[in-house]
């Protein structure tokens, strides 16, 4: 047709325009229906969130005073709604008294975050009864025994805000005073001032811009806000020094000696010397003593000390 003078190039390419946004025209319309039907799923995702029902509920006339510190366990066992019928505690029993330090030790799926998400009430057990205070946790208010349980975990979330404003979430009306003397505790007011703009330095969205052992002790300053009660670390000094979190337990045991410290962790240096150490195998108590105690009569906690003690060489034995 441009040979014999029937069609320009210029309509030739004209054409080939006007064809390429048809097609374009098209492709967005076939994009629509695959993106209806994914809002579609997800729409049918969100409202089963904003519809589904809490497994747990205050009980009438909830007490809203928590008495003291102390922890009971008296033959619980638990299991995941998932999952009833396999429990991950079994049949466990401890007394922990007002401001005692207790250690937790175990391997990998020996329950040890379980046997701390019950104090709390994050679950209700299977069997037997847990009772904070000598009060069973189920007739609790659960924000009133919650604000007396704080729990660190080894993975906390940091907001974007400043450092102060992250560290109100733990008391919205904490005083500058109350923040400093908390993050003295936790040994993190030094690297705050070294910041050029103080407490007052602005957090990235989920603390990156800050490193895991600082985030860690910002997150224990956050949970000593609340002076609570029963205090809970979870493997919560992970990323910290061995210099530095014995600092921390040292600051534990002498400015706040009433709350009780339940402390979760994997190294023996940060637990040997707490009031009592739990050793969890498979949901289970194998045994409860004194440092000296079990590495005379708990073989995995005396296995795992000299594991650790040849893999620190002299740096174990000086801390």
């Amino acid at each position: 047709m441009i040979i014999t003078g029937s069609l320009t190039e210029g309509q030739l390419m004209s054409m080939f325009t006007y064809v390429i946004n048809i097609l374009i025209s098209l492709m967005m319309v076939s994009m629509t229906f695959v993106m209806l039907i994914m809002s579609r799923a997800s729409g049918e995702r969100i409202s089963e969130v904003l519809t589904e029902e809490p497994d747990l509920f205050n009980v009438p006339h909830a007490i809203k005073e928590v008495a003291d510190g102390s922890v009971d366990f008296e033959q619980v066992g638990f299991a995941y709604p998932s999952n009833p019928g396999k429990e991950i505690i079994s049949d466990l029993n401890i007394h922990i008294r007002p401001g005692e330090t207790i250690g937790v030790l175990g391997g990998t799926g020996s329950a040890k975050s379980s046997f701390a998400a019950l104090i709390p009430r994050l679950y209700d057990v299977t069997r037997g009864e847990v009772r904070v205070g000598g009060v069973p946790v189920k007739d609790y208010d659960m924000a009133s025994l919650r604000d007396n349980v704080a729990m660190v975990l080894q993975k906390n979330v940091l907001f974007s805000g400043t450092i102060k404003e992250n560290l109100r979430w733990g008391k919205e009306d904490a005083t500058d005073e109350e923040i400093i003397n908390a993050c003295r505790l936790a040994q993190a007011d030094e690297f705050i001032r070294d910041f050029p703009a103080g407490y007052d330095t602005h957090i990235e969205r989920g603390g990156a811009n800050v490193s895991g052992g600082q985030k860690q002790r910002l997150c224990i300053a956050r949970a000593l806000l609340k002076k609570p009660k029963i205090l809970i670390l979870d493997d919560s000094t992970s990323a910290v020094d061995t210099k530095t979190d014995a600092l921390i337990r040292k600051a534990f045991r002498e400015e706040i000696p009433d709350t009780t410290k339940i402390i979760i962790a994997q190294r023996i240096s940060s637990i040997q010397d707490a009031d009592r150490i739990i050793v969890l195998d498979n949901g289970r108590m194998e045994s409860v003593g004194t440092h000296e105690e079990l590495l005379d009569g708990s073989p995995i906690y005396r296995e795992v000390y000299e594991s650790q003690t040849k893999e620190g060489g002299n740096d174990e034995g000086r801390e």
